[in-house]
């Protein structure tokens, strides 16, 4: 995706770009990419690719998340999302670090704040 503004913007408060936009844009951008997919395989394919942004943008092992999956065509689609995705991951963690810091800022504990950030991430993707 391509914003008009940069994740840096986005962690100092000055754009506010919410998690539940970020992903209506990243379905959109699904969609958009793979216009083949019926809604009944948009879904998934959408929760995959989500999965994998929040996977990588809170520093995980890429390699450890294509471990789960064996379908050929799968892994190649988790490469190809890896391969042209930073900027998307890069956008998620910067909502995520705003989003842990609206909660420090709030009062939480630093821990406080992420397990509040993972909780609705959790819902998020429900």
């Amino acid at each position: 995706m391509e914003w008009e503004f940069t994740p840096q913007q986005v962690v100092k408060g000055e754009i506010n770009y919410r998690l539940e936009e970020f992903r209506h844009d990243l379905l959109q951008e699904v969609a958009l990419n793979i216009p083949d997919l019926g809604n009944e395989q948009l879904e998934p394919v959408f929760r995959l690719a989500y999965d994998l942004c929040y996977w990588l943008a809170t520093g995980k092992d890429y390699n450890e998340f294509e471990e789960r999956f064996q379908d050929l065509n799968t892994v190649m689609f988790l490469r190809a999302l890896r391969e042209h995705g930073k900027a998307n991951v890069e956008m998620l963690g910067a909502i995520l670090q705003r989003m842990i810091m609206d909660g420090v800022e709030k009062g939480l504990s630093v821990s406080d704040a992420v397990a509040q950030v993972a909780w609705h991430q959790e819902q998020a993707a429900s």
